[in-house]
């Protein structure tokens, strides 16, 4: 008897080059109070306290695996984009911390445990932030205005002032007037020589380089919404 084809339908988080997450139809039918988005899906999770109840909150899982939970407990709580051990460690979970285990989401009106669901197998350690992991330290750069060619300093203290300078980088028409710090203009003196040479590094002061100021890629200067290439492959293929 010949074999009948079952076609099943697929929803795709990603639809470009690779990292690209599918779910079929069933896995996700499941899931109570789930949103599909452009690039990513949207969960109520939850983790539960024993004295206080449950945490809720709203995981999202982007394209390139990458974890970020939205605390719901309350109105007034302001706990935005934590990681899956941050959020079991805010709803104040007893015990041995395991969030797989101890992190849920809704499905078939039970609580399942995330480690038993298709969600988990998304999970790329690479693109998520290790608590226990020292930051890595970034210095100051150094971005040419397209018009008068005068060098402007960025400073990647955290990852909002990362992510300005990656976005300017990326803008081969950047001007002086889009420096982020002040209101300047072309007709503004840039740095003398001597303070260009000083970039933050806290090994030296004058050093040009190093293992201790030069970042290769981590996920405070590289971000899962980037579409590019730097990031694309960071996400897909960095080390954790």
């Amino acid at each position: 008897m010949a074999r009948t084809k079952r076609t099943v339908r697929r929803f795709v988080a990603r639809d470009e080059g690779g990292g690209v997450i599918r779910f079929t139809e069933e896995e996700l039918n499941n899931i109570s109070e789930l949103e599909r988005g452009p690039n990513y899906i949207e969960v109520t999770c939850g983790c539960t306290n024993k004295k206080y109840g449950d945490y809720i909150g709203k995981l999202r899982i982007s394209s390139f695996g990458h974890f970020k939970i939205t605390c719901t407990c309350s109105e007034k709580c302001k706990q935005v984009n934590l990681t899956p051990y941050a959020f079991e460690k805010h709803s104040g979970r007893e015990g041995v911390k395991n969030w797989k285990k101890h992190i849920w989401v809704i499905i078939n009106d039970k609580k399942v445990a995330l480690s038993k669901t298709v969600l988990i197998s998304y999970y790329k350690h690479s693109t998520n932030m290790v608590l226990s992991r020292p930051k890595q330290f970034h210095r100051d750069e150094f971005i040419s205005c397209s018009d008068c060619k005068k060098l402007r300093r960025f400073l990647l203290r955290d990852q909002v002032g990362c992510r300005t300078y990656h976005d300017a980088l990326a803008n081969k028409n950047w001007k002086c007037t889009d420096w982020p710090y002040d209101k300047i203009s072309c007709d503004d003196e840039e740095e003398r020589e001597c303070r260009k040479i000083c970039k933050g590094c806290p090994r030296s002061s004058t050093c040009r380089g190093c293992t201790s100021c030069v970042c290769f890629g981590c996920t405070r200067c590289r971000f899962w919404d980037c579409d590019c290439r730097t990031c694309i492959d960071f996400m897909e293929h960095g080390e954790p």
